[in-house]
């Protein structure tokens, strides 16, 4: 097994509700675990769950349960990079994934070589 591998394994084996202290930027306790993805090229232009057309250059992103217009601080552990979205979507609709991002947002993460990174999510307050 790959050092990504063990990696994301981690990630999904630590569970997805940890509590979070992210003081610097005004969040909750509550910090989701997880596997992150970005949008296709291929959706940009098309409805998103709250009406409006995907933009893969805003900072946004799809989550299957948060309300629609929540801000969340998304976090790379392994890195410490970090970008504030909104969730403006619903998805991703792939098995293990916690949330999808806009390119731009990927792109802040360093992840738009592997396509998917292991992330924690804190809503914003």
């Amino acid at each position: 097994m790959g050092n990504l591998s063990r990696l994301l394994l981690a990630c999904c084996l630590t569970g997805l509700l940890t509590t979070g202290n992210a003081q610097a930027h005004d969040t909750t306790d509550e910090t989701q675990q997880g596997i992150a993805s970005y949008y296709s090229d291929s959706l940009q232009g098309a409805p998103t769950a709250s009406g409006e057309p995907f933009d893969q250059q805003a900072l946004t992103a799809a989550h299957p349960s948060l309300p629609l217009g929540t801000k969340v601080l998304v976090t790379r552990p392994d890195t410490g990079q970090e970008v504030e979205v909104l969730i403006n979507d619903r998805g991703p609709f792939v098995q293990g994934r916690i949330i999808d991002l806009s390119k731009r947002a990927a792109r802040k993460l360093g992840m738009l070589n592997r396509g998917v990174a292991p992330v924690m999510i804190t809503q914003v307050n």
